[in-house]
């Protein structure tokens, strides 16, 4: 097979790349590991970022989200039993956020690309990327029992931490940067409507909470665990009781608890790899960067790479221009590592350390109270909440 852009991963940024160069005329094929209904079955993020939408919207996807997606003009934080609103909207110049999960994401992209009758090969296993440093990069996988070899101009690597299109670069050629949290967020969803129109992070003694949604009947809630935990020792009973004692009393009071339909405990890190482009190769998403799930930023990241990667493929193939191409890994790490910062601030800001002792709690509150009374702070905040532009 001989293609423009061979793409590795059907996850969220691999659909929405795929389905963004179609647009533009630019053959790609996609590769992925998995079968589909595993995909679809991943629990993930549920904030997306007007880039993100925009994004979405571009790629032909959007009807759905926006007739569905719940549209979020603020976020509540809550400390010491009171809560406090961060008027997103109010502070940015009109932006906001919606409420619109991964899956869903994915489910569009999906459909959308089975419409157009595109390729994508699931369950293709042992892939392995060959001669990227060349003018003539190739890509090997095995599915049904034979052995198949693509040959591209470029290879986009969407794979995810684990994947194959990282490990392939030699180690002396990229770097790394990580931080691993001493806790995880134990989170389950339910069929129960939401505490509030607004998601709530609080800040408590016995550990962080956040009360989210996906839809106004459907809840997703965590409570913060420390790293040893098992899921199987969280009965449903245990975890609403556990939640109810970190809410304030009336979100605590408005808790309607149910079953629950999924039920797992995500590690917090913080990673980065540099550069994301090697030759021909090119890292997006969790491939390259993945950031604790405090400031929403997972899956809008991953979509800026793509952003950016689609307008170089763009560029090159319509306007013989390499700009976007050269310049693709800094204008992705100078956003990446400010999601990182903003992630990491969210994160040391509401979370229990207890290393930090009661000086360190106290000087969580103290940062929490001047942040909701200072609009200079709750702006910083807001701006950062609801996404910066891409660069160009």
């Amino acid at each position: 097979m001989r293609v423009q852009v061979a793409i590795i991963g059907a996850g969220p940024s691999g659909l929405l790349l795929g389905q963004l160069l179609y647009r533009a005329g630019i053959d790609a094929v996609i590769l992925e590991q998995r079968s589909p209904d595993y995909v679809l079955g991943r629990i993930r993020a549920g904030i997306i970022e007007q880039v993100t939408q925009d994004l979405l919207d571009q790629a032909g996807v959007g009807q759905r989200m926006h007739r569905e997606g719940l549209v979020h003009h603020g976020i509540e934080l809550s400390f010491k039993g009171a809560r406090h609103r961060i008027d997103l909207t109010g502070l940015t110049g009109g932006k906001s956020v919606r409420v619109y999960g991964q899956t869903e994401i994915t489910r569009d992209l999906m459909d959308a690309r089975r419409a157009e009758g595109l390729t994508t090969v699931y369950e293709a296993a042992n892939v392995s990327l060959h001669d990227f440093d060349t003018e003539h990069p190739r890509v090997r996988y095995e599915k049904d029992g034979a052995t198949h070899e693509i040959e591209c101009d470029f290879i986009a690597g969407c794979d995810g931490y684990h994947g194959a299109s990282r490990a392939s670069v030699p180690k002396g050629a990229i770097q790394t940067f990580e931080r691993v949290y001493p806790f995880g967020w134990l989170g389950i969803l339910s069929d129960t409507p939401p505490v509030s129109d607004e998601l709530i992070y609080t800040h408590h003694e016995r550990g962080f909470a956040l009360c989210s949604m996906r839809s106004p009947t459907r809840s997703r809630h965590y409570v913060q665990v420390p790293l040893g935990e098992k899921v199987e020792d969280w009965s449903d009973e245990r975890f609403w009781d556990e939640l109810r004692r970190r809410l304030d009393p009336q979100a605590a009071q408005s808790l309607v608890t149910g079953p629950s339909i999924e039920k797992s405990i995500a590690p917090l890190r913080s990673f980065v790899a540099e550069p994301m482009r090697f030759g021909r190769l090119f890292l997006a998403g969790d491939a390259a960067h993945i950031v604790p799930p405090t400031g929403a930023k997972g899956l809008n990241l991953a979509a800026s790479d793509v952003g950016y990667l689609s307008r170089a493929f763009i560029e090159y193939y319509q306007e013989r221009s390499r700009a976007g191409i050269d310049h693709y890994s800094d204008k992705c790490l100078r956003r990446v590592w400010k999601a990182e910062r903003f992630s990491w601030y969210m994160t040391s800001l509401l979370h229990h350390f207890p290393d930090n002792g009661d000086f360190g709690r106290k000087i969580q509150e103290a940062e929490l109270d001047y942040l909701v009374g200072s609009r200079a702070a709750s702006t910083a905040l807001a701006e950062n909440y609801v996404g910066l532009p891409l660069e160009g």
